[in-house]
């Protein structure tokens, strides 16, 4: 029987945020460690949380999320942050985080989990639609001010 080296928390000190920030500069690459604590702090008074999956006490993954109600998604958690670190992916850690989030979700009220991804990430697109059966229902549109 193979005993299981992982483990989902939830990130809540700056030491923790500061261990995660290699992992997250993946994903948010134009972040700069003390612009990334500034807004994470920010972000946390808001509502934001940020999971990480630790595989042998190292972090591989991590999930960044908030709670959002809408007209259209009801109660929900929107995903902001999803990300692999790179010498760890093909591992299925995205899929058991993600999935941990939809029980998390679930259990404390959510009508839906609902994500954004890059125009560019079809690999990312595949993932989410194929593997994880999620639906692609609409477009994202931002302006620069």
């Amino acid at each position: 029987m193979k005993i299981s080296t992982e483990n989902i928390i939830e990130l809540t000190t700056i030491e923790q945020w500061t261990e995660a920030f290699p992992i997250m500069s993946q994903l948010r690459s134009n972040l700069m460690i003390e612009t990334y604590l500034e807004l994470l702090s920010q972000m946390k008074k808001e509502g934001y949380r940020l999971f990480a999956l630790l595989s042998e006490n190292k972090i591989v993954a991590l999930v960044g999320l908030s709670w959002r109600v809408n007209f259209y998604s009801k109660k929900h958690v929107f995903i902001y942050d999803l990300v692999t670190d790179a010498s760890k992916r093909s591992h299925g850690y995205g899929e058991r985080l993600l999935n941990f989030i939809h029980v998390w979700a679930k259990d404390n009220g959510a009508d839906y989990v609902a994500l954004e991804s890059g125009i560019q990430r079809i690999e990312a697109h595949r993932f989410y639609e194929e593997k994880l059966k999620y639906d692609k229902w609409c477009f994202s549109f931002r302006k620069t001010l």
